[in-house]
């Protein structure tokens, strides 16, 4: 009997799809560099039918790739030749939400935003936000360790994370839904499954931390002049604004060929650096008052040079519809970068960066924006051209002056096949074979999203 004959046999043929029952959206994540269709998807609907599929896959040595929302940019969640993908998209749903511990135990499949939505019923927030909210699931947040623009209040997802529950390669379950903030006994194991991007165990539930429902939120598009005004202003906003939850700097060339493309006109003049400022607020008097005054002061300080604060829900929306770049997807071959540097010289890097790419790519599209709050940088360039020699060069560039920077090749969109190569430049070889160490240690016939994350040794 064939693995796919026994995963039938074991699972039923509603959750096992061949042959023409496997649609193209199981190609590829939103990188759109998946090559090959898997030769089967389960879409399991229990804890207990992921054990049975990879128990069965483990017993053959058969590669099994883990999908989520498949919003991921990294290549992460494409089935290489003759894998099968394990898609979590029915196992969703929120089990519970305990008021006292102010927590959510949910499914993995569940879209962020239904949890979200869950989380809002109850009178909470989840902390965890994402442009692809709408698409993107808990299991793939938790697996790649997502960022997203509410990082500088909120942390990234592994600090929402209290509980988790994964299935091992072999079938065997590690169950931990714990719900206190104070658990000091022996090895975090939830860590090593956050971030390891379905390499190390296949995540099914978790408990996710959830904070007090803000009554109002305030939101400000500021003009600068300088990268050195861009931190003057970070500076203030983190002593003067208890709520600041967003930080969001676009540099100009991003900033200009996105208003353009959306028929938006904010300010007179044009500036080096627009950033967003968000705050969330008790929804009193006494929060505008104080929003108000800290932008007075930075304009009397000489830290802004103009400031637009939102009147209502539209308004706030044009300011990020901005900052989302929207029209940059019409650019041809668009490549994105998710990369970190310390924050006082994100302007530096991006500086030698754009010098690199246009001295070999004359005429090419290079733009910056950033949650420059938490240190993350991203880069898109386009140079007409998607070849697969020419993509190479531009992260040869890229990568090597973040190596050279001393930053991270991935801040948030996780590592994947797409920067597999270049985990080096960011982390020792020391690291990554320990790394290797761990995954033959977890998963020692190396079925689990075999090739991703992990350059081989």
């Amino acid at each position: 009997m064939t693995v796919v004959e026994e995963l039938i046999d074991a699972l039923g043929a509603e959750t096992v799809l061949v042959g023409e029952a496997v649609g193209e959206r199981y190609r590829s994540d939103a990188s759109l560099s998946g090559r090959v269709l898997p030769i089967a998807v389960l879409r399991p609907a229990s804890v207990e039918a992921v054990v049975l599929a990879l128990a069965i896959c483990n017993r053959h040595g058969q590669g099994i790739v883990p999908q989520g929302g498949l919003t991921g940019l990294a290549g992460g969640a494409n089935a290489g030749d003759g894998e099968i993908a394990l898609s979590l998209e029915r196992l969703s749903g929120v089990e519970e939400i305990d008021t006292a511990a102010a927590t959510m135990t949910v499914r993995a499949g569940t879209p962020l935003q239904v949890a979200q939505h869950a989380a809002e019923q109850a009178g909470f927030l989840l902390p965890i936000d994402l442009g692809s909210r709408g698409s993107c699931q808990i299991g793939g947040n938790l697996s790649t360790n997502a960022g997203g623009i509410r990082v500088i209040r909120h942390g990234v997802t592994r600090d929402n994370v209290l509980g988790l529950e994964a299935v091992l390669a072999d079938g065997t379950v590690l169950s931990s839904l714990n719900k206190m903030m104070k658990n000091n006994t022996g090895y975090d194991l939830r860590q090593l499954f956050i971030g390891a991007e379905g390499t190390l165990g296949i995540i099914t539930r978790a408990v996710l931390k959830l904070k007090p429902l803000a009554r109002g939120r305030q939101t400000a598009l500021c003009a600068l002049e300088s990268y050195e005004a861009v931190l003057g202003l970070l500076d203030l906003a983190r002593r003067e604004l208890a709520g600041l939850s967003a930080f969001e700097a676009m540099w100009a060339s991003f900033f200009a060929f996105n208003t353009q493309g959306l028929g938006l006109r904010f300010f007179e003049a044009d500036y080096p650096f627009t950033v967003i400022i968000e705050q969330e607020t008790r929804g009193d008097e006494r929060d505008t008052e104080g929003f108000e005054a800290f932008l007075g002061a930075a304009l009397e300080e000489g830290i802004i040079a103009d400031a637009l604060i939102a009147q209502s829900e539209k308004e706030r929306e044009s300011f990020w519809a901005v900052r989302e770049g929207a029209p940059l997807d019409r650019l041809p071959s668009l490549v994105n970068f998710d990369v970190s540097l310390a924050i006082g010289i994100l302007d530096e890097f991006a500086a030698a960066c754009e010098a690199e790419l246009l001295a070999r790519f004359p005429g090419a599209h290079v733009s910056f924006f950033g949650h420059v709050g938490d240190s993350n940088l991203h880069i898109a360039v386009s140079v007409g051209d998607g070849s697969d020699e020419t993509l190479h060069e531009i992260d040869a560039i890229t990568y090597g002056l973040v190596r050279k920077f001393g930053g991270s090749v991935s801040a948030e969109h996780g590592i994947g096949t797409l920067k597999r190569d270049y985990l080096g430049y960011s982390r020792s070889a020391a690291e990554l074979e320990v790394m290797r160490r761990i995954k033959s240690a977890l998963d020692p016939k190396g079925i689990l999203n075999p090739g991703k994350v992990i350059p081989p040794g």
